[in-house]
């Protein structure tokens, strides 16, 4: 195993500006469980002593949370790590979205129409119109996109047969509201799925937006040319 810490490791203030702790970061995201520095140097092949160095400044920064577990053999608890899903926001963010989601119409209806039209406007900001991009360029791009929005975004494989591409989407910066008003945030970001495929000019795809699976996961669904729906989380695009 490699890596050693040095001294000039934890100078940035901000923790994230180093790469091995962006990978541990992303290995506790998408851990169903919470992992020790064993698992953690397995995966990644860095040394125990360096794992222990990159997750006391995580820690300290408070996006990894540390506790004791019990063994089910003899001897001292067992020390495992997760990480927090999202920054905390800003003072008087939650109350302002809430407040905003809220009001964007009167019945969950409306407000779930406004606030797809909302994600595909702002499609049209994010991504330049192009044509004619593949299915997989598609699902990639719309990654990078996530990714650069900070949901943690992670591309499965094709399936067999339909070539449906599963997005997930492990840490949703605005899940605290998306809770109280999924009509709104889970239907913004649906609609920002509707404009992304407009923009890149993608064929015929439906897509599918599952909100929380579990606790910190939603599911991004791209399956091509289909054109069933469901009205709540699908959308179907049109060549």
């Amino acid at each position: 195993m490699t890596d050693q810490p040095t001294p000039l490791e934890d100078a940035p203030t901000d923790p994230t500006t180093s790469k091995p702790r962006r990978r541990l970061l992303k290995l506790l995201r998408r851990s169903d469980t919470p992992m020790d520095v064993y698992q953690l140097a397995d995966t990644t092949g860095l040394h125990i002593t360096t794992i222990r160095f990159h997750l006391d400044l995580l820690t300290k920064a408070g996006q990894v949370t540390v506790q004791k577990t019990p063994r089910t053999t003899p001897g001292r608890p067992r020390t495992v790590y997760t990480a927090h899903s999202e920054e905390a926001p800003p003072d008087g963010y939650r109350p302002l979205a809430a407040l905003l989601a809220a009001n964007l119409g009167p019945t969950p209806h409306t407000r779930r129409r406004r606030a797809e039209k909302a994600g595909r406007d702002w499609a049209s900001t994010l991504i330049l119109a192009t044509s004619n991009s593949s299915p997989d360029e598609t699902a990639h791009r719309i990654v990078d996109l996530f990714a650069e929005m900070n949901f943690d975004p992670e591309l499965a494989d094709p399936a067999p047969g339909t070539g449906e591409r599963e997005i997930r989407l492990r840490a949703c910066p605005y899940r605290d509201v998306a809770r109280e008003h999924p009509e709104v945030v889970c239907a913004i970001h649906l609609g920002l799925l509707q404009g992304a495929l407009t923009q890149l000019g993608a064929p015929p795809t439906t897509v599918r937006l599952v909100p929380f699976v579990k606790p910190h996961l939603c599911l991004v669904y791209l399956t091509p040319g289909v054109s069933s729906v469901a009205p709540s989380t699908t959308t179907t695009t049109k060549a």
